[in-house]
């Protein structure tokens, strides 16, 4: 996790939703872009390429409701569900793409509004797969808004790359100082059953956490480029770069939550993020994050059931911590 670089408003974009500066980002990472192309099939722009989500929360009656919703094929929602007994009042949420996955020249942008007061937990229908890409590569726009006293956890299912895969991620947090948003991460190293690992070309994933007046509070920015693509290695020597002891160590899955709040001291969250984790076998670490906003926890595994029980063990030490009580167990299978 990175200090913060520099200060100042984040830009406000009031565009059309079909224009692509809507939903393209306004700076892709070199070790992505070095592969932009005009794709022979569909181009960025097309039928089909562009998916949009937009979602608003607001307390209605004393629950969390859907109150604002606009979506645009391929990516969709199922409406709230209020699964979770000792929190009725919590709004879960399905994210779902109905093209099975991320394919070249794909442009998705999510934008969530969550009000005051709200508690919303948005997770995905299944782990979000990236599909090899021939030309040009594909982004995806996060941006999460949490107002004041909102509770916002956005944890989805892991990022699948397939062989030659290329993407940008960008994930933006702006979050009310009374606001909590608990976010997670997980990326695999590839389809691991078919012994497919780290075959793709390019990873670049970007996280930001900022204040309502732009004020940013830290960043983490991932560059995972084990391929050799057009013009030799960028960034990365082989698997090396992504296999060393900064990256994924060797290990197949790399997960990271972030706390971002003010409910208790960042230690006492750091504290709590690590205990969870002890006695699992895993590798990890926690910390504080910049300007004790929070705290983040990082995990390497080689097991996906343990990595995701251990997820779940750390979601709920956090959730305990923050509103007393336990994570429920949302069974999606």
């Amino acid at each position: 996790m990175s200090p913060p670089q520099e200060a100042g408003p984040a830009p406000v974009r009031l565009l059309p939703r079909l224009s692509a500066a809507h939903y393209t980002p306004d700076r892709i990472p070199p070790e992505v872009l070095r592969y932009a192309a005009e794709p022979a099939t569909l181009a960025a722009g097309s039928p089909g390429k562009v998916g949009l989500l937009e979602l608003g929360f607001e307390v209605r009656g004393g629950r969390t409701e859907l109150v604002r919703r606009y979506q645009k094929s391929p990516l969709q929602i199922m409406r709230p569900l209020y699964v979770d007994p000792l929190r009725p009042q919590t709004a879960f949420t399905y994210l779902m793409s109905v093209g099975g996955g991320i394919v070249q020249a794909d442009r998705y942008r999510i934008d969530v509004g969550c009000g005051p007061g709200t508690e919303v937990h948005l997770t995905t229908q299944a782990a979000t797969k990236v599909y090899g890409m021939e030309r040009g590569f594909a982004t995806q726009l996060v941006n999460l808004d949490a107002g004041p006293g909102a509770y916002l956890e956005y944890l989805p299912d892991p990022l699948i790359p397939f062989r030659h895969a290329r993407l940008y991620q960008r994930t933006v947090v702006t979050a009310d100082p009374d606001a909590t948003v608990v976010l997670g991460e997980t990326v695999a190293a590839g389809r691991i059953a078919r012994g497919e690992l780290h075959a793709y070309d390019a990873l670049a994933l970007d996280l930001e956490l900022r204040r309502p007046d732009g004020r940013l509070l830290a960043v983490d920015n991932q560059r995972l480029c084990p391929g050799a693509g057009p013009g030799g290695p960028l960034g990365s020597r082989g698997s090396g770069g992504v296999l060393g002891p900064a990256v994924l160590s060797g290990h197949r899955y790399a997960s990271s939550l972030y706390v971002l709040t003010g409910r208790r001291p960042a230690p006492e969250i750091a504290d709590a993020l690590h205990d969870a984790l002890s006695g699992t076998g895993l590798l990890h670490g926690a910390s504080v994050l910049p300007q004790d906003c929070g705290a983040w926890l990082r995990v390497l595994a080689d097991d996906s059931p343990r990595l995701t029980a251990a997820l779940h063990a750390a979601w709920d030490a956090v959730r305990r911590l923050l509103t007393g009580s336990p994570a429920p167990d949302l069974r999606k299978s």
